[in-house]
């Protein structure tokens, strides 16, 4: 299960293991329906299970998180006004376009010396960077195109990028 999402093993409340009553045994046992995993007790008594191991990694709040479960993800397509090159990239509706700007620069090294524009009634209007995309008025319409039975893929809101004349770079 590396690099996936386990949040459904564990209780939202308590941050705890989930857990089941045993039908045989009458006891509160961990629910772990794909078998044990560290840090977790066996059912039954055992002299071979150490507990000199500490707090319990899924008790730890900081160390194993590395991320945020993202409430709704679109594409979008960045067009380089320069180079008139397109990126089409996946992001989170949460993230600022700071944020993507940083992504974006595994494609554009000099991202940062960009102005982020979207063409907005015929005028092509600057974008704040410390705001998401809804907050910048691009609407996410993924749900709406999947209630109509239209492909997310026929329409992808598109972000014009305009070389600031500096080389600024990440």
């Amino acid at each position: 299960h590396a690099g996936k999402d386990i949040s459904e093993w564990f209780d939202p409340a308590t941050r705890e293991v989930k857990t089941e009553l045993d039908k045989t045994t009458g006891l509160v046992l961990p629910k772990l329906p794909h078998g044990r995993f560290l840090h977790v007790a066996p059912p039954e008594p055992v002299s071979n299970w150490g507990t000199d191991f500490g707090e319990p990694w899924f008790r730890d709040d900081d160390s194993y998180c590395i991320g945020h479960l993202s409430q709704s993800v679109r594409k979008i397509v960045l067009v380089n006004m320069l180079t008139y090159q397109e990126t089409q990239l996946e992001v989170c509706d949460e993230e600022t376009l700071f944020e993507i700007q940083e992504r974006y620069a595994d494609w554009n090294a000099h991202s940062c010396s960009y102005t982020w524009k979207v063409l907005d009634e015929d005028v092509f209007r600057p974008l704040d960077m410390t705001k998401t995309l809804e907050q910048n008025g691009i609407s996410n319409e993924t749900e709406l195109f999947r209630k109509l039975s239209i492909s997310t893929e026929e329409y992808l809101p598109t972000i014009h990028v305009y070389f600031d004349d500096d080389l600024t770079e990440h």
